[in-house]
């Protein structure tokens, strides 16, 4: 299934308090940002911390978060299967009702641009965004994150939903959530990834067991 953007759904985005206007800013205008920092809220692979630091390595714990009335979805971005995951990545559309939850990342903005390019921007995978997140404390902060716009609806590899669920593990995500995240059924490829992403999974599961 394509999953496209319309019209309509920028027009809700916007009134559900996403920004889609990032994609030009740099992330300049985030109300959160202090200074030379960032905000950046994580719901699929760059939850686990080896992940994130691999590219991004400003990156400090913040707090876990939640992202309201939105989904977790998983597909290939222009309809591209992902060579680095071998299955569908994870994005974000808006579902009333639902709920999508993550890690608030603290980053220099020297790593804003090696965070764009992991997002594929510039190819036109993911178009930077600008959410409003409430933390376990009930504090809301506005944060940079990232969107597929177009996309075809496929499930991720064995390997990416580990990473996705070690991330939630090591961060504390609520167990429930973490449930969800587990009963994720994944694709049926059986072949390697890099041995980076191999790497980065192995200290993941050394760090949650």
């Amino acid at each position: 299934m394509l999953v496209l953007a319309s019209l309509s759904c920028y027009r809700s985005l916007v009134r559900a308090g996403v920004r889609w206007d990032m994609a030009n800013s740099g992330g300049e205008d985030l109300r959160s940002q202090e200074g030379e920092n960032f905000l950046y809220f994580a719901y699929g692979s760059n939850l686990l911390t080896e992940r994130i630091h691999l590219r991004n390595p400003s990156a400090v714990f913040c707090s876990v978060a939640r992202l309201q009335d939105f989904k977790l979805d998983f597909g290939n971005p222009q309809g591209k299967t992902s060579e680095t995951w071998h299955g569908g990545i994870a994005t974000i559309f808006e579902s009333p009702g639902d709920e999508v939850w993550g890690v608030v990342w603290k980053m220099n903005k020297s790593n804003l641009s090696s965070l764009d390019k992991q997002e594929g921007v510039k190819s036109g995978m993911y178009v930077p965004i600008e959410v409003n997140v409430s933390t376990q404390e009930g504090k809301e902060i506005t944060c940079r994150s990232y969107q597929m716009t177009n996309y075809e609806r496929v499930p991720p590899s064995p390997q990416y939903k580990k990473v996705i669920c070690l991330g939630a593990k090591e961060n504390g995500l609520p167990p429930d959530y973490q449930k969800k995240l587990n009963a994720i059924e994944p694709n049926d490829y059986k072949g390697k990834v890099s041995e980076e992403i191999e790497d980065i999974i192995k200290k993941g599961e050394a760090k949650t067991h």
